[in-house]
């Protein structure tokens, strides 16, 4: 795993030594556009449309547009300016706990690892916040930007870092249009509270894929292989319209897959008994008893 960035933890008067690793990566399958006519890439350029010229890099600058059409130009000397301490430290400004955190202020994760000099300063920092049950919520700058962080202790060994958005970065629910008042019947109340009772299981990430991107890779190597792709339609049964119907539509398939998934996980119990009672008992005949033979004098 490539380190993306190189600084330290400011614990109080303590530093920590850490090097940073992205936690997470997309798998989503990127197309790239073609000219219909004869199947090449399109290429992209960097065009001047005033002066109507194709630009190289050294001829572009950043610019921070303040006005409409009007720019202030800002360039890596300006950047430098920033002193180096606030750019390479991962600043601690207070501890709380993770479930006052809602989970829409968080952005991007990011696996925190000691540097060489930094293991034991690294080590007590996690051992506190396992024993407080505290998160530590932190401000870090990564590529040029000033990001709200949280720490907190991950697969008992290691830090992970959340960015995090800030307040006026979470859209207010006051753009939304007004939700009505229906009025729900308490037999409704009580069957969807049973719907998400037998829908409720202990997470699980693994048993979680992206089915869409599993049948467009399906599609791209059948494709490749020059076979004729069929896409089944949908088979979903008819629209329920009355809520109730909904209801207990719904809990009936979920009794149902219950059911089957125990059926399946008994049939794996029993063939492994028989596979343990066949290992002990061999052919099924009984081992031979030895004869004991008295001895005259």
């Amino acid at each position: 795993m490539r380190t993306m960035w190189k600084g330290a933890i400011s614990f109080g008067l303590v530093n920590v030594p850490v090097k940073l690793y992205t936690a997470t990566e997309s798998k989503s399958i990127k197309f790239r556009q073609l000219h219909k006519e004869c199947m090449n890439p399109i290429k992209y350029e960097k065009v001047c449309p005033v002066c109507n010229k194709e630009l190289e890099d050294n001829e572009i600058v950043r610019g921070y547009e303040f006005e409409k059409g009007r720019f202030v130009v800002v360039d890596d000397k300006d950047l430098e300016r920033i002193p180096e301490e606030t750019a390479k430290t991962i600043d601690i400004l207070d501890f709380v706990n993770l479930e006052e955190i809602d989970p829409i202020f968080f952005d991007r994760s990011y696996y925190l690892s000691p540097d060489e000099t930094g293991s034991k300063a690294y080590a007590l920092l996690r051992k506190a916040m396992e024993e407080t049950g505290k998160i530590a919520i932190a401000r870090v700058i990564i590529r040029s930007k000033q990001n709200l962080a949280c720490i907190r202790v991950y697969d008992k060994n290691y830090l992970v870092m959340e960015t995090m958005f800030y307040p006026d970065e979470v859209r207010s629910t006051a753009g939304l249009p007004s939700l009505p008042d229906p009025k729900l019947h308490e037999n409704e109340i009580k069957m969807a509270v049973q719907l998400i009772g037998s829908l409720s299981e202990k997470f699980d990430p693994g048993k979680y894929t992206d089915e869409y991107r599993e049948a467009l890779l399906e599609l791209i190597h059948g494709k490749i292989r020059g076979e004729e792709v069929k896409v089944p339609g949908y088979t979903g049964e008819g629209k329920v319209v009355d809520l109730m119907e909904a209801l207990k539509a719904s809990l009936e398939a979920a009794n149902k897959s219950r059911m089957v998934s125990g059926e399946k996980k008994e049939g794996r119990s029993e063939n492994s008994k028989g596979t343990e009672k066949a290992e002990k008992g061999g052919s099924g005949k009984k081992p031979a008893q030895k004869k004991t033979v008295k001895k005259t004098g």
